[in-house]
């Protein structure tokens, strides 16, 4: 009996091979799935910044209308933005000494709001490293009522709202629309 003994807890000391396996790939199957779900969030979380990014260049164009003469709302009408980038305005109105007119605000406005949906304002070896992919910008005008629409190439493929015609339709387009009232 004695003899017994000594046989059965000498072969119930370490692991076995199989158990040895088998916490390997639990542990691996976790690394993976951590891995995964970091790959995930990053995807997810850059698709909101796109997000972010059109909303706050949908809202810019409508304070810059709000801040400049209601009279000039028409001049803003215009389903091109972000197609090719213009040729800077002749008078910039951005400095104390550079007072400009309703129509000269609103020639500079479109030409700031257009660097800022290419990204031509954040430039890293002639190239621009900012804004959206495939990004255009329309503006709709009837009386005071404003409709911004911001579209660009999402990374993903989704089913196309086709909400408003602005931009390339696919299955990658995304939109932001902003409908405002301007006094």
């Amino acid at each position: 009996m004695n003899n017994s003994f000594y046989r059965s807890s000498h072969l119930s000391k370490g692991m076995t091979f199989i158990e040895v396996l088998v916490a390997v790939f639990i542990l691996v199957t976790g690394i993976l799935g951590a891995v995964a779900m970091q790959a995930s969030a990053k995807k997810g979380s850059f698709d909101a910044m796109q997000r972010s990014v059109a909303s706050a260049l949908a809202q810019d164009i409508v304070e810059r209308m709000r801040s400049n003469n209601p009279n000039a709302l028409a001049a803003y009408a215009a389903t091109d933005y972000g197609e090719t980038l213009n040729t800077p305005p002749d008078k910039r109105c951005n400095t104390l000494a550079g007072l400009c007119t309703p129509t000269e605000m609103v020639t500079n406005d479109q030409y700031e709001w257009e660097v800022s949906l290419m990204g031509a304002d954040v430039v890293n070896d002639g190239n621009n490293r900012a804004g959206l992919t495939g990004v255009r910008g329309c503006i709709s005008q009837a009386l005071n009522a404003v409709t911004v629409v911001v579209s660009w190439e999402g990374r993903t493929e989704i089913a196309d709202g086709n909400k408003d015609s602005c931009g390339t339709a696919g299955s990658k387009r995304r939109q932001v629309i902003v409908k405002a009232f301007i006094n």
